[in-house]
């Protein structure tokens, strides 16, 4: 689906500027009373009906199957759960980082406003009703009583937390929970996320660089995060976890760079591996 052209010229905007910082920050937009139209779905069904959750989960373990020349069956559940958990956390998060960063205000991430397209390769397109996205461009959306700190990174932390971390992203969490993955591994893969947009933004825009680092910096630091990883600038940032993706191997290999393990385990140990 193309993103339909905007009546507002400063959502059109954002929105043009969030796809400039690559496919994970982008977001199509659709009318608030328009039906969702296949591909389309709504998103809060991957949070409140299991069946939908089960069914994209189930998706993704084929994907993974395919993709390492393995059976379905010799990918773990949980395996593909992580996967899953990961890809989504990246498409709440990277949108909202985005639009604090580009205009210091807050984008609702609500699931119920929401619309997704299935799929088991690449960014997950989404999209959000536009009149959330009208709110989004208020810069005063975080901290209204005090204009000074609409363009403090550190206070924009804070307000992500609470309406990202605590909402959202926790009940993503939650709803991954029969999946038998442990938590520590799904709030790694939401670190991990974190860590990643400033990779990202600085790649795409690096003169954003800077208040970027400060936002996931503030962002590692708050409650559900803090713990999940050591050190936080992209040279020393290691998770205490690992997101199980290395399962899928027939032989040990390479882990990803911000992994806790130096090296996977070799397949004849892993049965008893947890990370």
């Amino acid at each position: 689906m193309t993103t339909a052209p905007a009546a507002d010229p400063v959502r059109a905007g954002v929105l043009a500027e969030l796809a400039g910082l690559g496919p994970f920050f982008a977001l199509d937009s659709h009318p608030a009373r328009s039906p969702a139209v296949a591909p389309w779905r709504p998103l809060d069904e991957l949070f409140h009906q299991p069946a939908a959750l089960r069914a994209w989960v189930a998706a993704v373990r084929g994907a993974l199957a395919e993709v390492s020349g393995r059976p379905v069956d010799a990918v773990e559940p949980r395996v593909a759960a992580s996967m899953a958990q990961l890809r989504l956390a990246a498409r709440l998060i990277c949108p909202a980082f985005g639009v604090a960063l580009l205009t210091g205000g807050l984008l609702e991430v609500d699931p119920a406003r929401m619309r997704w397209q299935p799929s088991t390769h690449g960014a997950l397109a989404l999209s959000i009703r536009d009149d959330v996205m009208t709110s989004a461009n208020r810069r005063d959306a975080a901290c209204p009583q005090d204009p000074a700190s609409r363009h403090d990174p550190a206070r924009l932390a804070d307000a992500l937390a609470v309406s990202l971390l605590a909402g959202p992203v926790r009940a993503l969490v939650q709803a991954c929970r029969p999946f038998k993955v442990s938590e520590q591994v799904l709030w790694g893969n939401v670190a991990s996320v974190v860590h990643g947009a400033v990779a990202l933004i600085d790649t795409a825009a690096p003169r954003l660089t800077g208040e970027a680092e400060v936002i996931a910096a503030g962002l590692l630091d708050q409650p559900p995060l803090r713990g999940s990883h050591q050190g936080s600038d992209r040279g020393t940032f290691r998770r205490r976890s690992c997101c199980l993706v290395y399962r899928l191997a027939a032989s040990p290999v390479p882990v990803c760079g911000d992994c806790v393990l130096e090296r996977a385990p070799a397949p004849a140990s892993r049965a008893s591996t947890r990370p």
